[in-house]
């Protein structure tokens, strides 16, 4: 299966978004901070796990969240952060995540009242997607490391999203 094609008429290569099986295995953190000039920001998140169903393997994770980052339009954390459309939905309880492909939504987890509230004025979410596995249990310092880490080492992938109207 090749997860990576070109278009025709440009030249340009893309990466297959994944479906419901590798969302699944994502590793998704949500929580609210003072983001960049004072102002609140939600995060979301994204890694995932080690390799673990049958035939997975480091290099076809990475081309897994390579093809969120695509589907989401994400850009180096390093770069200036782009805008990517609301791709945050509430209804009642539940929160997901428009990750790009075109059935399928990342349900987040649990985000408490603070998240939920902040996302549900419009208030901005930062996306971020590492393709290093998140270290499993890792509280509020273990987070900012892997963070500072994975921006550094050019491994992180952010975008700037709202809640989408209902």
């Amino acid at each position: 299966m090749t997860t990576e094609s070109a278009t025709p008429d440009t030249g340009l290569s893309f990466r297959a978004v994944p479906g419901p099986g590798f969302a699944a295995g994502c590793s998704v953190i949500t929580w609210v901070d003072e983001g960049p000039f004072e102002h609140r920001i939600a995060y979301i998140l994204i890694g995932h796990v080690p390799p673990r169903r049958t035939g997975e393997t480091a290099e076809s994770v990475e081309a897994g969240l390579m093809g969120m980052v695509d589907g989401m339009g994400l850009r180096p954390a390093a770069d200036r952060v782009p805008i990517i459309g609301a791709r945050v939905i509430l209804r009642g309880p539940l929160a997901a995540l428009d990750y790009g492909h075109p059935e399928v939504l990342l349900r987040l987890p649990s985000t408490g009242t603070e998240w939920r509230a902040h996302v549900d004025r419009g208030d901005p979410v930062c996306v971020t997607i590492g393709l290093d596995p998140i270290p499993p249990g890792a509280g509020p310092d273990a987070i900012r490391t892997y963070l500072d880490r994975i921006t550094v080492t050019g491994r992180a992938y952010m975008g700037g999203t709202t809640v989408r109207a209902r």
